[in-house]
């Protein structure tokens, strides 16, 4: 463990999904920054150059610095090459986050079978080739930390579930304590940050591509502050403390667990309908 008063310092960390297009915040981009912040070397990874120079150049602004490759995670390939990156550039790989992930439409019939298999192939199968390309080189240094990035999707329906996201978030839980189980003996901790209702760049981006304008934006936020016990969303930095907390060595007691960051919204009752 360091002595720096830097949780991660000689730690080399691999983030994917860690980039953010526009103005505010995404969870990979504010977990990428609380890392770097903790003495951590970084490799950023996100399928899109602009989100991921966005997120390189915030870190740059604070005089921290990261590596970035595009790539797709649901790719094994790539996922081998960022793999293969790392580990010659920084002699290891000590922390792994799997924060890419995306939605699907809501109901049974409002999706279709490409969109199931696409669902499942970047939040779920992304994790297990990630674990495969990691997993052996933690294994030799008796040392690795993987943090999944799930939801609370996966622990709680809703009257319009969107399925495949929701069925894919469940798998991913899953994943994540076989992971646990298997390699405890190895060194390497696998658990889950769950968030909840989280106010992300994302998460408005989606809404406005959905048809609804700015007021209407607002009033839909403004609905998920009131919906929190906290009286608030979460931020990206509520995501990013739980995974700094998980890729840290004050969890090496911590395998197989599901942290839920939700303000409580788990413990009420489940909705009407």
């Amino acid at each position: 463990m360091s002595t720096s008063g830097k949780r991660l310092e000689s730690r080399v960390a691999i983030v994917s999904g860690a980039g953010c297009r526009g103005e505010g915040l995404g969870n990979g981009q504010a977990i990428a920054l609380l890392l770097a912040r903790e003495g951590a070397q970084l490799l950023l990874v996100d399928h899109d150059a602009q989100a991921l120079d966005n997120s390189l150049a915030k870190l740059r602004n604070e005089g921290l610095r990261a590596e970035g490759f595009v790539a797709d995670v649901a790719d094994g390939d790539d996922v081998r090459r960022v793999t293969r990156l790392a580990e010659t550039r920084f002699g290891r790989i000590d922390i792994l986050v799997n924060n890419v992930g995306i939605s699907s439409r809501g109901g049974l019939f409002e999706s279709d079978e490409a969109e199931w298999d696409r669902c499942f192939s970047v939040n779920v199968r992304s994790v297990f080739v990630a674990a495969r390309a990691v997993v052996p080189i933690m294994r030799r240094q008796a040392h690795g930390r993987i943090v999944n990035v799930s939801s609370i999707a996966a622990l709680r329906t809703t009257t319009a579930p969107p399925h495949a996201y929701a069925a894919s978030k469940a798998a991913l839980g899953m994943l994540t304590k076989t992971l646990a189980a298997e390699f405890a003996a190895d060194g390497i901790r696998c658990n889950s940050v769950v968030p909840g209702m989280i106010d992300t760049p994302m998460v408005r981006d989606s809404l406005l591509a959905s048809g609804l304008d700015e007021a209407q934006v607002r009033r839909y936020t403004e609905a998920r502050h009131r919906l929190s016990p906290t009286g608030r969303q979460g931020t990206a930095w509520d995501i990013a403390n739980a995974a700094l907390f998980l890729a840290s060595e004050a969890a090496d007691y911590v395998n197989g667990h599901e942290l839920v960051v939700d303000g409580g919204f788990t413990n009420l009752s489940a909705p009407a309908g």
